[in-house]
């Protein structure tokens, strides 16, 4: 019975995490599919395996083995990952709950995982900082030239500024930049005319 009650719950948790929390977010279908899969197929593999003797052993063996599969077909960005591991946890306690940690405090960790991915993942939750990489078509040496142009660039306060490649002889800038979106900007300097929407490439992360 026990059992049944925690299958119930973790097919309720992982519908809350990806449906309720994930996709209306950040919208990835593919990443749903892969979350889903990935919780009931552990939680169907511990289920069946768990017993008194192994149930603590395996729950660690499979964690172990899946944290370190990485999809190399496209990028996982960093809160993906962390539902990623929201969605074998769940799976893990769902399977193990009743013969390692025990019903009731299965299910409040089940309901703890889920309530921390959506506090934690909350737009309002600094929801105005950014980090993106920006390919700037001119080479800027100096830091302070750096940020006046990626502040007029993008719109905001800039943060913090690492330099990934300084062309000079293809006259390009590379930097990984963070900052926030409608703060106060920290110089006056403005650009015009194309300058100001020079930048190649901006991929969000």
């Amino acid at each position: 019975m026990d059992q049944i009650i925690l299958f119930t719950a973790d097919i309720v948790a992982i519908a809350i995490l990806t449906f309720g929390l994930y996709f209306p977010r950040h919208r990835r279908r593919d990443l749903v599919t892969a979350y889903v899969g990935l919780n009931v197929g552990v939680l169907a593999v511990a289920g069946a395996l768990a017993s008194s003797t192994v149930g603590a052993g395996l729950g660690l063996g499979l964690f172990g083995v899946l944290s370190i599969i990485r999809l190399r077909s496209s990028e996982i960005a960093q809160h993906e990952v962390a539902y990623y591991f929201a969605a074998l946890a769940l799976g893990l306690l769902g399977g193990l709950g009743a013969s390692g940690t025990g019903l009731v405090l299965s299910v409040s960790l089940m309901a703890l995982i889920v309530v921390a991915m959506a506090f934690a993942d909350s737009p309002a939750l600094l929801g105005r900082y950014r980090n993106e990489y920006v390919v700037i078509d001119r080479a800027i040496p100096d830091e302070t030239g750096q940020t006046a142009y990626l502040e007029n660039l993008l719109g905001g306060r800039v943060r913090s500024i690492t330099v990934q490649r300084l062309d000079l002889v293809n006259d390009t800038t590379t930097v990984n930049v963070r900052y926030e979106v409608g703060a106060g900007r920290t110089s006056g300097r403005t650009e015009t005319g194309t300058e100001s929407r020079s930048a190649a490439r901006v991929n969000a992360r």
